[in-house]
């Protein structure tokens, strides 16, 4: 394995705040948690799972977090050389266990950013399904047409092309798609809480079912959506934390990324579930509404790209908010994307691979 290499940096603290958030906030927050916040709700609401999602965001996440910032600080590596410089070499497994679990998830992460950039150019392009037989026939015609290679290549071809310039580039990258995802994801929270009807989905979202804080299943699932949320554990963090300097605080660095994450899931269940009792709580009761959110089909792909069209078709300036939405799961999608190639070829790089045929192997 090659020494560690002082390639250059980030350049300033918010340059690592932003990229890290990249890692963090993606599809996870947008259209995961919201339906996973569903299937762990009771019948009086969904606060229970939010409680033990926060624990764990303190007793998981954020110690994780620091711990994956200074070992990539101090071992100016990859997962695998980290683990060799913090362990010895009889430790390299697990770093390579690490990196190759994320570059498996990388495999079809890449597929889903290319989804969300394809309904983000149709919802421009073409009409909004208005019935739920069109919403379904439109994401059926698209996953049977060629649609997701090209898309697919796009997203990992422009996250191939980010990385290859190196962590400057990473850094600019995100300081335009960070800061432009949040006011998206704020001017969707504003329209969602003005929505007749909305105050229903946030009075589900908030009530706490106390007795489910007594099934074992409630806490996995808070666990295993603090994962997905914050991206603690994946190695990513760590990859981020070889280009941090010595005086740049992990600590604060760790607690800003993963409260800021979850504070992105949090809007991003406002919204959702008060868009979704809005409109089609003028059609159903709201168990069916709830059994909407919870059968939203495989990866969770329904309630993205098959329900949400359907929702803003009924609402005023439905078109451009759909858009928009799109737009930012785009963002979100395509900066946490960026990092999982990152770990990748920073692996490659340092068991001397140079950086351009490492960029172009994990690509290919």
């Amino acid at each position: 394995m090659s020494e560690p290499t002082r390639e250059t940096g980030f350049t300033s603290n918010l340059g690592v705040l932003l990229s890290v958030l990249g890692i963090a906030v993606g599809t996870g927050n947008i259209w995961r948690f919201p339906r996973i916040v569903a299937q762990n709700g009771g019948e009086s609401g969904g606060g229970a799972f939010l409680i033990a999602w926060v624990v764990f965001l303190f007793a998981w996440s954020i110690p994780l977090i620091i711990a994956e910032y200074a070992i990539g600080r101090r071992g100016r590596m990859g997962v695998v050389g980290s683990f060799v410089a913090l362990s010895g070499n009889r430790f390299g497994w697990a770093g390579l266990f690490v990196g190759a679990v994320a570059t498996f998830i990388m495999f079809y992460y890449s597929v889903v950013t290319g989804w969300c950039f394809s309904y983000f150019a149709m919802t421009v392009a073409l009409p909004l399904p208005e019935t739920t037989e069109t919403a379904h026939q439109t994401w059926d015609a698209f996953q049977a047409g060629g649609w997701p290679v090209p898309a697919h290549a796009v997203a990992i071809g422009g996250g191939a092309l980010v990385i290859y310039s190196g962590v400057r580039t990473i850094e600019r990258v995100n300081l335009v798609l960070i800061p432009s995802l949040l006011i998206i994801v704020l001017g969707s929270l504003l329209r969602a809480v003005t929505l007749p009807g909305s105050g229903e989905g946030l009075r589900y979202l908030f009530t706490a079912d106390w007795g489910l804080l007594l099934e074992p299943r409630i806490w996995v699932e808070a666990l295993t959506q603090n994962a997905w949320d914050t991206g603690a554990g994946w190695g990513l963090i760590l990859t981020y934390g070889a280009y941090i300097g010595a005086r740049q605080q992990v600590v604060r660095f760790a607690y800003a990324t993963a409260i800021g994450n979850n504070i992105v899931s949090v809007i991003a269940a406002i919204t959702i579930f008060g868009t979704v009792f809005s409109i089609l709580g003028r059609e159903m009761p709201s168990g069916e509404v709830l059994g909407v959110m919870q059968q939203s089909g495989p990866a969770s792909t329904g309630l993205a790209f098959i329900w949400m069209p359907l929702l803003f078709s009924k609402m005023a300036f439905g078109r451009a908010l759909a858009a928009l939405f799109f737009l930012g799961l785009s963002f979100a999608a395509f900066s946490s994307l960026i990092s999982m190639i990152e770990l990748a070829t920073r692996v490659l790089v340092d068991f001397g691979v140079r950086r351009g045929r490492a960029v172009a192997g994990v690509a290919a």
